[in-house]
């Protein structure tokens, strides 16, 4: 039986692929604060090599909306916190970043991918 944890990491795996084939290069997996994580951080070959912060959601339907809508304000929340520490730990604070969402449909013969750019400000 398939778990939500395999979900989601079947959704990392095609999401960090994904971003691979796009040009961006991986600069870390699950990375956590504390009790939270971010999924991907990477960095975007366009714009100079702004840090991309990347939160992936998949699901096997849309029975409770796209896999998207579930990023929430708290959830975003979280990111920025999650963010900030990276930027900190990294010496890299006040570097050009952004908030992207990738969501994830499983349920057909091939995988949905939609990537969401800017997807919310790091307030």
């Amino acid at each position: 039986m398939t778990t939500t944890n395999d979900i989601g990491d079947r959704g990392e795996a095609l999401a960090a692929a994904f971003l691979r084939e796009e040009g961006y290069q991986i600069l870390d997996r699950n990375y956590r604060h504390g009790r939270n994580e971010v999924d991907l951080v990477c960095a975007d070959p366009r714009e100079g090599g702004e840090i991309v912060f990347v939160e992936v959601k998949a699901r096997t339907g849309e029975g409770f909306g796209p896999p998207e809508a579930s990023v929430t304000a708290e959830k975003q929340a979280t990111l920025v916190e999650v963010a900030q520490a990276y930027l900190h730990k990294h010496g890299q604070e006040g570097a050009p970043a952004r908030f992207d969402v990738i969501g994830i449909l499983l349920g057909g013969d091939a995988p949905e991918i939609s990537h969401y750019e800017n997807a919310f400000l790091g307030r």
